[in-house]
């Protein structure tokens, strides 16, 4: 029977208000570090292959993209990847440490010590949650800046880099209540012809918001004012359409503010792709311009991803948990064979965080719901394992 290196409930001293770390949960942590660290190599190394190396060298073939650009985009690229790679890295670096105790009785011996089951994986835990963290900074500062920079220099090398502005055939369209309750009704039309970055050119609005009344306004030109969050526009006309359908009174303007929103200015700015985004401009893209379309499928599209760029990094988590309870059930296992659960695990979470997904966006499963199915179904698959082998 081995033994473990060290004794397993001795501690090293510290601060009397800082809770002191075990030899035992040190040893662990080493243990676990090596595969981890191995899995992101080998994960990132799959995905990036198969998600951009490929695309890119057909690209440099077939396009003519210069080598040292494509590696430089290469780099860009790769964030996006380990993100996705550390919960892969935690779930096979906790079966490959905990399988490797159980195959060398070092648990047997651990447990023998009167440590029990749910003390022995305290260090995947709080390995998982720091890697949690670092999954969660990656998704809000490293990763949507990157995959930013690499669109805007895939579209330098190609001539076909897009103004930071929709340059013609603006419209947007705002949606109301409808009077009598039954669902939604279009409230405001907002067209204009062209925007040059400064003014929108060649407007008509169509107005229904107020009840009775019904508004059409042309106009030459008009401004955004960032000071007192109004429209002014120039040189038109504002006709007011009575219910029966005629023409109320007809007023021409040099100059009028109306107090519409600034979603069309919004709507005109370029707008970055959603793994382009953090959560803060997911967020401020879905209340400023998504839910003012009316698109109720879009709505919850969008909504879906935010609530999924919450719930993607506490993946480590559950991983975290799920592979520690597996591992540590007694088997006598070899790094192969973990690695090949590894993959049959990760395969069955997402196929079912994409049917969740796939359930989010046609309106059976609400949002949050689908979002976190996977995550709190695998929170509660790693529960029940724990309390097994607890047993």
């Amino acid at each position: 029977m081995a033994a473990t290196p060290h004794q397993p409930n001795a501690s090293s001293p510290g601060l009397p208000w800082w809770p002191s770390i075990s030899i035992m949960d040190r040893y662990i942590a080493k243990e676990l570090s090596l595969p981890f660290l191995f899995g992101v190599g080998a994960f990132s190394s799959i995905l990036v292959s198969v998600g951009a190396l490929f695309d890119l060298i057909r690209k440099i073939t077939e396009s003519g993209l210069e080598v040292g650009l494509a590696m430089q985009i290469f780099v860009l690229k790769m964030p996006e990847f380990v993100v996705l790679a550390f919960p892969m890295s935690t779930l096979l670096a906790t079966m490959m440490t905990y399988s490797r105790f159980s195959s060398d009785s070092e648990l047997t011996a651990l447990r023998g010590c009167g440590i029990s089951v749910r003390r022995i994986i305290a260090p995947a835990l709080v390995l998982s949650i720091l890697i949690t963290g670092l999954t969660f900074v990656f998704n809000e500062v490293i990763t949507p800046a990157a995959n930013y920079r690499a669109t805007l220099m895939l579209e330098q090398a190609f001539n076909t880099e897009k103004p930071p502005f929709r340059e013609r055939n603006i419209l947007y369209q705002e949606y109301q209540k409808a009077e009598d309750g039954s669902g939604k009704e279009l409230g405001r039309l907002f067209y204009a012809r062209r925007f040059n970055g400064e003014e929108m050119q060649g407007l008509t609005i169509l107005d229904f918001s107020q009840a009775g009344l019904k508004q059409v306004v042309s106009a030459e030109t008009a401004t955004w004012s960032f000071l007192d969050n109004v429209w002014t526009f120039f040189n038109g006309t504002i006709y007011a359409i009575s219910p029966d359908g005629s023409f109320g009174h007809i007023v021409k303007f040099d100059r009028q503010e109306l107090n519409i929103p600034r979603t069309p200015l919004d709507l005109a700015s370029r707008n970055k792709d959603d793994d382009e985004m953090n959560i803060a401009e997911t967020r401020q893209h879905l209340n400023q311009i998504v839910r003012k379309s009316g698109d109720d499928r879009k709505i919850r599209v969008w909504e879906l991803r935010l609530y999924q760029r919450y719930a993607l990094p506490f993946i480590c988590i559950v991983f975290g948990i799920v592979g520690s309870a597996v591992g540590i059930r007694p088997q006598r296992t070899g790094k192969a064979t973990s690695f090949g659960i590894s993959i049959v695990i990760i395969f069955g979470y997402y196929l079912i965080s994409f049917i969740a997904d796939a359930l989010g966006k046609v309106g059976t499963l609400n949002p949050i719901a689908a979002a976190w199915l996977a995550p709190f179904l695998g929170l509660a698959v790693g529960g029940l394992l724990v309390m097994q082998a607890s047993k």
